[in-house]
Formats: C-alpha cells, structure tokens, sequence
C-alpha cells in the first residue's frame, strides 16, 4: 500500500517533465495585451497584534455595485482567506494619475472600526493576476535590497505639534506600480509584480461633488498634479468626507513569469539554515556512534557470551537485558490506548511525508492559496487506511480480540481531540466576527470528510491488518512476571522520559522558529528542502534517542519498554510547547485575549501532533530492536 503515493509522485513527475509548457491548475501565466482590463481582487485585512482576520468590507472602503467571492479551496477558507472583486480596474499599460474611486462619509461607527484597525496595525491585502500586494521598505543599511512587506497599513496614528491627543489617519490614496515582463516576439505582457507607496491626502474640491468627474485641487492629472507625501493627512473623525483616490504606474521588468515570487521568498538567513542543519547533523552523528557502538561491540560480545553459558547456574549469575527475556514481549497496561496512538502516527507520519516530498518537488507553490492545507487534510484523511493496518496488527500481538472496538478509538480518538480544540477556538473567533471562523458549511464538509472517508477507511485498514496472522515473539513470555529490582536515580522513568525529549527538539528548534514566524508573522515559507531534511534528522533522532534509552533500561532488568519507548521521543512535545510560549512573550504582540487563546490553543494542537509522531517514531525503532536482538539469543 505504501507504494502509491511514491506512484502518484512519480507519475505527476513524468507528466511535468514529458509535457514542455505545462503549469499546475492556478499557476499558468496571463497575457495580457495593451489595454486589457486588469481587476484587483481584495483579500481579507490582517494583523500580526490580534491574529483575528476581517474582510475588506468591514471597514468603509469603496465597493463595486455588486460583490462577489472568488471560487476558493477549503484551504484558504481554514486559512481565513475572503478574497472578493473590488472598484480597482485597471487597463494594460494605461497609467492613470488621481483617480477618484468615491467617497464615503463616515458615521460613528466607521470611525471607532477604523480607529480600532489603525491601533491595531491591520493590513490591507490586495490581488493582482495572482501576486500579493507589497509595500517596498528601503533597508537602513542599503546594502542590502529592498524588503517587501505584505499589504499596506489601514492608516497610521500621530500626535501633530501643539496638542496632546493622539490623532487617527487613514491611507486613502493609493500608488500602485504594475511591473510587467514582456514578449520579444508578440506584443504581449506578463505581470510579474505588483506594489503600492500609501498616502493620506485631505482631498480638496472647488465647486459641487460630481463623482468621479469632480476635479480635485490636492491633485490634478490636467494640472499633472500628484500626490507625494502626507503632510496634509486625512483624519478620521465623524461626519468627515474621505475621498478615496489612486494612481498607476506601469513598468517594464526583466524579471522572468517564473521568477515573479523570488522577490516574496527572499531568503537573507539561509546560513542560519544551515547552521541548524549542521548543528542537527552533530546531534545525529553522536548518537548514531552511540546506537553503532552498543549494536556492534556491546550487543556483539552479549549475545556470544549467553550463547556459550552452558548451565543454568552460569545464566542465573549473568545480569543484564537476557535475563528478561521471558517478560520484555509481555503486553503492557492499557495496551489498547497504546495500539490507538501507534496508528494515528502512523497516519501523521505518512500525511507530512507525502505532503513533504510534494513540496519539495514544487507542486504546493504559494501561488496556489491554501494548497498545503488542503494537501494536509486529504491526505490525512486517506491515510486512514494506514493508521487502522497498523493499530489493528498491533492490536493483534497483544493477543486482543475485539477489533472494531480498537478501530473506532483508532478513527476517532486523535480527531476528536483535535476537532474539540478547533470548535471551541472557531466560537471564540466568532464571537469577534472575524472572517477567520470557519463557516457551518465548511465545517460540514470536514465531519463529512472525517466520517465519509477517513472512518471506513480505517476500517478497511483495520480489517485488513486484523485478518493476518499475527507476527510471532521472538522469545516466549513467562506466566509469572519477573519482579523487577529497584531502579538507579536516572533510570527514573519520569527522568528518562524528559531526557529523551530533548535532542529530537533540538534537532529541529531553529527551524521551528521560522515556521511560527511564518504562521504567526504573516510571512512566507517556502524553504521545504531544509524543512525536508529537518523531517529526516528528527526521524533518525528519535529513533536512535529511544534505542539507546532502551536498551539502557532493558540492561537494568526493566522489561516495561512499550509504553516507555513512546513517551521518551514524545516528550519532545512538550519542549515544543515551552518553546512556543517563549516566543509567544518574546516576539508576539499580542495583546487581546482572545487572540492569546488562539495562539496557544492552535499551538497546543501542533503539540499534540508532534507528540504522536516522535512518539510513534521512537516506538517503532525500539520495537524493532527489541525483537532484533532478542531474536539473536539462544533460550532453553
């Protein structure tokens, strides 16, 4: 069963490498020809303070006569993403000067939305032929290249001289610049990016207000007057006329269509990947020669050494990991739970495995809103199937006999968890009237994906894996279990099971703090190759961590591996946590309640995950070893 998704992988492979010219769906190039209406879409308003996203026409912007959602995956409506049609039209290599959109008297309401948007430093987000809208920032060394920031502030605050109150303003004129790559041989044009200087003008006008055809003093396109800076701000202020106006400008660049997000991904800190990525290899190596040394030299000279013991009263002076083999194969307490959890990582690991390679290979390009999310969820769904093999056949060595039982905690158990944790953040979210909660429809559509697809198929996995017989021990267990002797300080389960934790974090810290600053600071991340091989060191890492914890504890006549083996790896989650509320009161600025229940809550179910996938991964090398080894020694 595991070879499909390498067969999907490859077959998509041959199709983009066999077909010249071909683009993923949403990701083909727009030509456009001169004159071409050019429409800018409107995405929802964010903020890195509340971490509560709104839609655009919450706030009393210019609206076209009818407004319409653009079609959307299930993706970005998780994501919170509210993209809609707006008033901005463009033409191809038309450049306008001071063009009047409308203007909007506001009433006390609008003025406590915007004030409240301003302090709380919400971005506008705009669409153009599928690239985001950015603010160009000149670094202060300027050496370095131009940073783009994503969207434009809804307006600023200042204290203007001579007073003591603070002042609200707001961005209504608007200097977009079209860049465009050209065709050599067609006269045909491709937008490759797509940027905006804001300003706030109190606009003056002489005479009556005739809509767009009203002739404005502050900036005229006849007088080729235009608007510069904002020394003369519009304040926000009930009963105040805000006219909201915009120029553009169009620009050839030789930058390639292919080419057009590298200025959204640039990357000045890849060292710092690579830093993590050596110092990870370091962790790697040293437990790797540990995991090498106890397989060839301690391992080694055991096993010969209790092969040629020839009576019992030689065996029953040895110590160490032999004598319990009459016990280490004996099924642990609440084994059921155990088989649960194996199986639900079993499904994480293949879900982010899957969805890493396609990301490497470059089909979830950010071009493509919510593509990662919707590649999460379907595959976690399908692999489903994975999760009841896997829990099913464990469920069997442990001699149990209710197999529907052990699948329905399989499907549900992990899920509901999670699904609890996403309802009651979702009522918060809506209590705020966010465009961030998720909609009853979509909502819907996931209990259905959940109980549609994914239950039957981990019945299907399950019935499959409970109709094999079951793997033989490799040693038989005793009757009677064996006492076992009281334990060293730092054979404390409790010690052992923090300390395990430790390195697989450490494998993978630095990189986590780029994936929360995408998550939580409104960036990109594209960086999957590094994620990538992250992914693989953490794998290697809590396999080899478990191992040798194991085996130290298999050493000192301590036979209760199972349960052990799980939590030693898993435990990392909990260093994950910690770290995540360190840069929580580090980073963020998150003020509002709410909001902070919202980052711990979504960084709690992250946890969660992580939990169940080093724990299954350190639970899976350790069951091999065990078996590995045991499988070696001769018993009477």
């Amino acid at each position: 069963m595991a070879v499909a998704p390498w067969i999907a992988v490859v077959l998509l492979l041959s199709v983009v490498v066999g077909s010249r010219g071909f683009y993923l769906p949403g990701v083909a190039p727009a030509d456009f020809q001169k004159k071409d209406p050019l429409p800018v879409k409107v995405n929802k308003l964010t903020s890195t303070k509340t971490q509560l996203p709104y839609s655009f026409y919450s706030l009393p912007y210019c609206r076209p006569d009818t407004i319409l959602d653009s079609a959307e995956n299930l993706g970005e409506v998780l994501r919170g993403d509210r993209i809609e049609n707006s008033p901005y039209v463009f033409e191809m290599k038309e450049p306008q000067m001071c063009k009047i959109v409308c203007k909007v008297t506001l009433n006390d309401k609008y003025v406590k939305d915007l004030k409240e948007k301003i302090e709380n430093e919400y971005r506008v987000n705009m669409i153009l032929d599928n690239l985001p809208l950015v603010v160009p920032i000149k670094r202060l060394d300027q050496v370095a290249p131009m940073v783009y920031q994503l969207g434009f502030y809804v307006g600023a605050k200042g204290q203007p001289t001579g007073t003591k109150d603070v002042k609200y303003y707001i961005h209504n004129h608007l200097s977009f610049l079209v860049k465009y790559h050209k065709d050599t041989q067609m006269d045909l044009a491709r937008i490759v990016g797509f940027e905006v200087k804001p300003f706030s003008v109190k606009h003056e006008y002489e005479g009556q207000w005739n809509g767009n055809k009203t002739r404005l003093s502050t900036c005229d396109p006849h007088a080729k007057r235009s608007v510069l800076n904002s020394d003369a701000p519009q304040e926000v202020a009930a009963n105040n006329d805000i006219i909201f106006t915009y120029d553009i400008e169009f620009e050839e660049s030789g930058v390639k269509w292919a080419s057009r997000w590298d200025t959204y991904l640039l990357m000045s800190d890849d060292q710092i990947h690579w830093f993590s990525i050596v110092n990870s290899l370091m962790i790697v190596l040293f437990l790797s020669g540990m995991v090498a040394m106890i397989m060839l030299r301690t391992l080694y000279r055991d096993i010969s050494k209790y092969n040629q013991l020839e009576t019992e009263e030689e065996a029953q002076e040895e110590t160490g990991w032999k004598l319990v083999h009459g016990d280490v194969f004996r099924p642990p307490s609440n084994s059921d739970l155990l088989c649960v959890y194996v199986g639900t990582g079993i499904q994480f690991f293949g879900m982010l495995l899957v969805t890493m390679i396609f990301a490497v290979l470059g089909f979830l390009s950010p071009s493509n809103r919510g593509g990662l999310m919707t590649a999460m969820l379907l595959l976690w769904v399908f692999m489903g199937l994975f999760a009841g093999y896997s829990s099913a056949r464990l469920y069997k060595l442990f001699k149990g006999t209710e197999w529907k039982k052990i699948t329905l905690k399989t499907a549900f158990t992990f899920p509901g968890i999670v699904f609890a944790i996403f309802f009651v953040l979702n009522a918060l979210i809506w209590g705020e009237k966010s465009s961030g909660a998720v909609p009853f429809t979509t909502m819907f559509a996931l209990v259905l994906l959940w109980f549609g697809i994914s239950v039957p198929l981990v019945f299907v996995g399950s019935y499959l894996g409970f109709k094999k017989p079951a793997p033989e021990d490799p040693v038989k267990t005793n009757k009677i279990p064996r006492q076992i002797p009281e334990q060293a300080w730092y054979m404390n389960p409790v010690f052992s099971i923090l300390i395990g934790g430790i390195l697989p974090f450490g494998a993978v810290f630095i990189e986590l703090f780029f994936i929360l600053t995408s998550i939580w600071l409104h960036q990109f991340y594209y960086i999957f190759g590094f994620l990538f091989l992250v992914f693989l060191i953490l794998i290697i890492t809590c396999a080899e961590i478990t191992i040798v914890l194991c085996y130290f504890q298999l050493c000192s006549e301590d036979y209760l591996w199972w349960w052990r083996s799980y939590l030693t790896s898993g435990s990392s989650a909990l260093y994950l946590f910690l770290y995540a509320t360190f840069y929580f009161f580090t980073k963020l600025e998150i003020t509002k309640l709410v909001s902070g229940l919202l980052y711990f809550g979504y960084m709690l179910i992250a946890s969660y995950g992580f939990f169940v996938l080093t724990g299954t991964i350190g639970f899976c090398a350790c069951f091999w070893f065990t078996r590995l080894i045991y499988s070696s020694v001769k018993v009477d």
